[in-house]
């Protein structure tokens, strides 16, 4: 009963991990699996399974690994809670809706003794401000969860240059905390978050320092939250409602729980890592991760492939360049050829960049070898077709490591010809 209780929550473990395929298998396996597997014994009613996932290509994340451990222990509680005859039906459809948000609370309170309702209820909460709109905009919000000491995070504060506002006494956070919608239209988790305990009360209310700059991929990816959650005690994490009406759980290290469509998503930055080691180096990596997150949260689509091979043979794999011949194209792109991810990062270009139409194609010293490049898919074997994005990313990935970033947020990464893994 159990296994076919877990088909009904297969598809979303799946999507979670990256499109992994997994399983819930009867039995204490004592087998040995490589590092492309993700095997997690579990008791269920007194009897043994375990869980088993498996991925091509891609090893499984200490964070991935975690965060099953959580699934698989809420999965074992619900199912001990749902035995009465009849009632089959009733237990697949609470969990389908709820295991995803209660394996993320889970996995937010740190202390496995402590209860983690009231880290759902916040959960909850801006759940249902994500479909909230305000004269046609989407309601924004954030909250920054401390774990250490009002004095220590107002030391931090201070030394980051930010403002903090206390609150007496504490406001709770209830169902009915955004029934007025001054309390959302104000702190907007762009530059004002509110700072909670771990009780789930709200002690102030945050102001970044206007004299903190960011470039745009900076700011869309909050890094300077995910410095003060960094510094806020183990275990703090931050939780915002983006413009695109999305959940986003920053924790340390610096790592993304995202609530897009209706479905949890993690983004692991030790996932694009793996994927890029050896390709090019490890400083561009982490610049060019989280550029393509930012470029996945404004929904803007590209294509970037990471060329393992001579410039001259690159260019009999062009079939065209967007525009063209055009004289000004042509003289913006040999501007900015040759400067590494970090230098168009700095200029505060690479965004702009990523985001025009066509390929754009570093070598492996993380330098920019062409922009709006046209890749002619006859020079690639068997290719997955698709859109044009897709049947150039998998023709491109028989000539370096390739990640494609579809308009409606989607980020996959190619490899040999074929998907390996997919975000969101």
């Amino acid at each position: 009963m159990p296994i076919h209780v877990f088909d009904a929550i297969k598809a979303n473990i799946s999507s979670f991990l990256g499109g992994a395929a997994v399983d819930l298998l009867p039995g204490d396996t004592g087998m040995n699996f490589d590092h492309n597997y993700l095997c997690e014994n579990v008791s269920i009613e007194g009897r043994p399974y375990y869980f088993l996932a498996r991925r091509e290509v891609l090893s499984f994340t200490r964070g991935e690994t975690a965060f099953c451990r959580e699934l698989l222990t809420a999965f074992a509680g619900l199912f001990s809670g749902f035995q009465q005859e009849g009632y089959t039906a009733h237990f697949r459809t609470a969990l389908l809706a709820s295991i995803m948000d209660i394996t993320v609370a889970r996995s937010l309170r740190g202390d496995n003794r402590k209860g983690f309702w009231p880290i759902q209820q916040l959960i909850q909460l801006l759940k249902h401000l994500s479909y909230q709109r305000y004269e046609g905009k989407p309601a924004t919000t954030g909250f920054i969860v401390h774990r250490t000491t009002p004095a220590l995070l107002l030391k931090m504060v201070r030394e980051r240059h930010h403002t903090l506002v206390p609150l007496h006494p504490y406001e709770d956070i209830t169902p009915e905390f955004f029934r007025n919608p001054l309390p959302y239209r104000f702190v907007d988790g762009s530059n004002l978050f509110y700072v909670a305990n771990i009780q789930m009360q709200v002690t102030g209310i945050l102001r970044t320092s206007p004299m903190v700059m960011h470039t745009d991929i900076e700011r869309l990816t909050q890094r300077e939250i995910f410095s003060l959650v960094r510094r806020a005690g183990h275990g703090a994490f931050a939780v915002t409602v983006n413009e695109a009406s999305e959940i986003e759980v920053l924790v340390s290290p610096a790592t993304l729980l995202v609530r897009r469509k209706g479905a949890w998503a993690i983004f692991d930055p030790d996932v694009f890592r793996s994927f890029l080691a050896g390709s090019i180096d490890a400083e561009s990596i982490d610049e060019l991760l989280w550029t393509v997150y930012a470029l996945s949260k404004d929904r803007h689509g590209t294509v970037i492939l990471i060329y393992n091979k001579g410039a001259r043979k690159l260019a009999l794999l062009k079939k065209g360049s967007v525009g063209g011949d055009d004289p000004i194209g042509r003289l913006l792109i040999s501007r900015v050829q040759k400067r590494t991810i970090s230098e168009l990062k700095k200029a505060g270009i690479l965004l702009r960049i990523l985001s025009a139409d066509g390929m754009t194609v570093f070598n492996k010293s993380g330098r920019l070898m062409e922009a709006g490049f046209i890749f002619d898919t006859s020079y690639a074997r068997e290719v997955v077709t698709g859109g044009g994005r897709t049947t150039a990313a998998s023709a491109a990935s028989y000539f370096g490591k390739v990640i494609k970033v579809s308009q409606d947020g989607p980020i996959e990464l190619y490899q040999d010809g074929r998907l390996i893994y997919r975000f969101g």
